[in-house]
C-alpha cells in the first residue's frame, strides 16, 4: 500500500476574519510519506496541520483522506479522526489518569476494545518507547520527554493511518528533544505515514523524504530533503535557510 496516495489537499484557504492564513495551497500525502512542514512562525503550518482533521474549518477548498472529501458537512468527521493520530506541542495527558489508562480510554470507548486487549497492545507500545515501567504512574511524575512519548503512544493506541504532528518538541527542555525524536525515527522506519510541523531541521533532513516550505499561508517550495537543504530554488527559502542552519 506504500505509496498510495493518502491525503490530497486541493486549492485550500484559511480565513481568520479578515486575515488570509493559508492562501489556496495544495498537497498530496501518500502512505508512507513522512512530510515536513517548516517556514517562520506565523506562516500558517499548524492552521494547515489543524485543517488536516478539521480542528479547523477551511474557508475553501478539498481535504480528500482515503477518497473521502472531509471537509463536506455531511461527514462524520469523528470517524475519519479515528484514523489520524494527532500529537500537539501539550501532552493534554488526563492527569488523573495513569499512563496505562490514558493510553486505553479511546479504543475501549471509541472501538470497543476489551480491556486485556487495549492494556496488552498499550504495554507493547509502551515497551517500544522505553516506558513499559512507568504504565502504573501518573503523568505528574514523569518528564516533559516521557510525557510526549506517552502522547505519541496513546494516538498510535488507535492504530491510525496517518500520524500529524505539531512541533512535538518545541515545549521540551532541549535535553528531553532526542528522546522523542528517536520515537518519531523509529515511526517513520516502520512506515508509518506522517505529517509532521518542526522548527527540527536536522530531523527533517535525515527522517522527512518531502520537505515543504510555508511563508505567508503559501507553500512556497516542496523538494526531497537532499535537494531542499544544499539546492534551494527561490530566494525565501534561501534566506530563511541562511537563518536556520
Amino acid at each position: 500500500m506504500e505509496g498510495k496516495k493518502l491525503i490530497e489537499v486541493k486549492n485550500l484557504s484559511k480565513k481568520f476574519h479578515d486575515k488570509q492564513v493559508l492562501k489556496d495551497i495544495s498537497l498530496n500525502i501518500n502512505r508512507g510519506d513522512v512530510v515536513c512542514l517548516i517556514g517562520p512562525s506565523g506562516s500558517g503550518k499548524s492552521t494547515f496541520l489543524r485543517c488536516l482533521n478539521r480542528l479547523e474549518e477551511a474557508s475553501s477548498g478539498e481535504i480528500f483522506f482515503e477518497g473521502t472529501d472531509i471537509c463536506k458537512q455531511d461527514v462524520n468527521i469523528d470517524l475519519h479522526r479515528r484514523k489520524m493520530g494527532m500529537v500537539f506541542q501539550q501532552f493534554n495527558l488526563f492527569p488523573h489518569m495513569t499512563v496505562l489508562q490514558n493510553l486505553t480510554i479511546a479504543p475501549m470507548k471509541l472501538q470497543d476494545v476489551d480491556r486485556e486487549e487495549a492494556e496488552a497492545y498499550a504495554l507493547s507500545l509502551l515497551e517500544k518507547v522505553g516506558l513499559a515501567d512507568r504504565a502504573d504512574e501518573f503523568p505528574a511524575k514523569l518528564s516533559g520527554g516521557q510525557q510526549q512519548r506517552v502522547a505519541i503512544v496513546r494516538a498510535l493506541c488507535m492504530k491510525p493511518d496517518v500520524m500529524l504532528f505539531d512541533e512535538p518538541t518545541s515545549a521540551l527542555d532541549p535535553e528531553m528533544v532526542g528522546e522523542v525524536l528517536s520515537v518519531m525515527k523509529d515511526l517513520a522506519e516502520q512506515k508509518m505515514t506522517m505529517v509532521v510541523v518542526t522548527h527540527e531541521m536536522g530531523f527533517a533532513r535525515e527522517v522527512a523524504n518531502r520537505v515543504v516550505f510555508l511563508d505567508e499561508g503559501e507553500f512556497v517550495e516542496e523538494n526531497a530533503p537532499s535537494e531542499f537543504f544544499t539546492n534551494p530554488r527561490s530566494d525565501r527559502l534561501r534566506l530563511f535557510l541562511s537563518k536556520v542552519l
